[in-house]
């Protein structure tokens, strides 16, 4: 598939409340439930998603196609705190990962990844913060 994407995992996908819709409406496009390698932690009332220590760990979340590249990930930028004229440190960095679509079908998307310390962060251990948490406090 062609085109820019995102995936999200937490706060911004659709069963969490539809923020990303408020903050990007016309300028996304669902395109299907997608996984990551990652594991996913609960920084405060939100999670925070860090490289995978092991094969298999996954994180669970949407992906959408970006309409509008530069004016969504300028405006989620300023949503995580991070990107050009954030303040320092941030807690996330934006990057591009592999993204397994529930079709199978794999995609470069950007994700936001968790930068600061986990140690002693709940760890959500399904990858999954809508779901619901199981935690496991070993990071």
């Amino acid at each position: 598939m062609d085109g820019e994407y995102i995936f999200v995992y937490g706060t911004l996908r659709r069963a969490a409340g539809d923020l990303l819709n408020h903050l990007v409406a016309d300028a996304v496009e669902f395109v299907d439930q997608g996984i990551c390698p990652g594991r996913l932690y609960l920084v405060d009332s939100y999670p925070g998603l860090v490289p995978a220590k092991a094969g298999g760990e996954m994180v669970h979340g949407e992906v959408y196609r970006l309409l509008r590249p530069a004016e969504v990930l300028a405006r989620l930028d300023r949503y995580e705190g991070c990107g050009a004229g954030a303040a320092e440190p941030t807690e996330y960095i934006r990057r591009k990962q592999s993204v397994r679509l529930a079709s199978g079908e794999i995609v470069s998307a950007w994700v936001y990844i968790y930068i600061q310390p986990y140690s002693g962060l709940e760890r959500i251990a399904s990858g999954d913060f809508v779901a619901g948490r199981s935690p496991d406090r070993g990071a």
